[in-house]
């Protein structure tokens, strides 16, 4: 734009023709062309300072990376340094106390060897003594004089009768005697050898990776991934715990890529990790890198005080008692919104009757002993389902202890002058042991929230709804 002026002044052609035309058509003045680059230099100013921060968020990004890199191999080395130490201390350990009873083994084999032939070094040493006394006198008898000789060797020869000098005591040849040694596998060596160059990997990322989360009332979905190709895995392990808290905790162990952790206290980060254990290991994989994430929806409650019912601490789990006090059970406020999956789950059952009722509503009514009424969808413990009180043709498989129920709902027709009170159509989904019906429920008025409702005959039935 600067150029263009002094064009003007000097220059011919479509530089001269321009600005005339400019002003001809829009009577720019020199001080509106003053304004407009001045506003494009404020655009390039603030392009400037957006580029610019943009580039340092990712020059802090680039920082974690490295961070990461280095914690994590700093890491690396203390957990490989400790663990070959303690293998080391172990394997020495293990060798110590094989060598001491090894040779034990050999002290006893030598003393239960030695015994005997300490027996019989005592009896020819007692012999050998005897011999000599024996041969010390007989040697005496032989050189006195005839007087006494006849009645000393006769003594002699009766003494020496008695000694047996003819009977030896039975010595072992050397073959009959324990020859002891040491039989050590050199094969041992090389089969430890190569347990020991076989042991241990360094892996520059772990195997599995947390995916997504997805934020529930009251819970939150995590889905995790597999990154290794090479990595067969059997089972996960999930852990979660508070951002403030030290220690994760186990929340899921099983085959399963996805698992909702409920008692999620609503607007509170909580952090997540998953491993796996490949295929025939015993061993879990690296932990993934934790992520973060928390719930801002409300968490789905039972209202407290109805007389049949028990609620637990968090009022999410409603258990059917013994009173014979029978009605509906209501959620504490309309939280269940379209679009979102409204999940009950029986955790233990009783005996079912024909007008008992898990479901939605578009408003609390007293006096009512099931949900199978008007303004409601609700499906019975026998599988039945109803829409406004009506029983549908299609009908889903009974409910059992551990069945899960969800209810899907999108609008899909709103009438007109819906303000003012048209008609609402919205599209039904009721899935259970995996079968689901789809309908449309027809309401005469809009509505931005649903109450969800429960009702059982008899005691026993325990719900947790999420």
């Amino acid at each position: 734009m600067c150029l263009a002026s002094g064009c003007e002044a000097s220059l011919g052609g479509c530089c001269q023709q321009r600005v005339p035309a400019a002003r001809a058509e829009g009577g720019m003045e020199p001080e509106g062309e003053a304004l407009l680059l001045l506003q494009e230099a404020r655009e390039s100013v603030e392009a400037a300072r957006s580029y610019r921060r943009e580039l340092q968020q990712r020059l802090r990004g680039l920082q974690q990376a490295r961070k990461q890199i280095r914690e994590s191999a700093a890491l690396t080395r203390d957990v490989l340094e400790q663990h070959f130490n303690d293998l080391k201390g172990t394997l020495r350990k293990l060798l110590d106390e094989r060598l001491v009873l090894l040779l034990q083994e050999v002290d006893a084999i030598e003393q239960e060897s030695i015994k005997p032939l300490d027996e019989c070094q005592k009896l020819i040493e007692h012999g050998v003594s005897t011999a000599d006394d024996l041969l010390q006198e007989g040697e005496g008898v032989i050189h006195e004089v005839m007087g006494e000789q006849n009645e000393k060797l006769c003594n002699f020869t009766k003494k020496a009768l008695h000694i047996q000098l003819d009977s030896l005591p039975e010595v072992p040849a050397l073959v009959d005697v324990p020859c002891l040694s040491a039989q050590l596998d050199d094969c041992l060596l090389t089969i430890v050898k190569n347990q020991i160059f076989s042991h241990g990997t360094v892996a520059s990322r772990p195997p599995v990776q947390i995916e997504e989360l997805i934020e529930k009332p009251g819970g939150i979905l995590v889905r995790w991934c597999k990154v290794d190709d090479d990595f067969i895995p059997q089972d996960y392990r999930l852990q979660y715990r508070k951002s403030t808290a030290n220690h994760f905790e186990d929340v899921y162990v099983g085959s399963e890529m996805e698992f909702i952790v409920l008692h999620i206290d609503p607007n509170v980060d909580y952090q997540f990790r998953v491993c796996a254990r490949g295929d025939g290991r015993q061993e879990w994989s690296p932990w993934s890198i934790p992520q973060t994430g928390r719930s801002t929806l409300v968490p789905h409650e039972w209202t407290s005080g109805l007389e049949g019912y028990s609620l637990s601490s968090r009022r999410n789990i409603a258990l059917r008692n013994d009173s014979q006090s029978c009605g509906v059970l209501y959620s504490k406020a309309p939280t269940y919104f379209c679009g979102q999956t409204l999940t009950f789950r029986i955790e233990t059952v009783g005996q079912p009757d024909k007008r008992d009722s898990i479901g939605v509503c578009v408003e609390q009514q007293n006096g009512y002993d099931s949900l199978q009424r008007d303004k409601a969808v609700c499906i019975s413990t026998n599988g039945a389902v109803f829409v406004n009180g009506k029983e549908m043709t299609n009908q889903l498989p009974a409910v059992t202890c551990g069945s899960t129920v969800t209810f899907d709902m999108e609008v899909v027709h709103l009438g007109p002058n819906n303000n003012e009170g048209g008609n609402t159509k919205l599209r039904v989904t009721i899935s259970s042991n995996n079968r689901e019906v789809v309908f449309d429920w027809v309401l005469d008025h809009s509505c931005g929230s649903l109450y969800f409702g429960c009702s059982f005959s008899y005691p026993g039935w325990k719900v947790l709804v999420f």
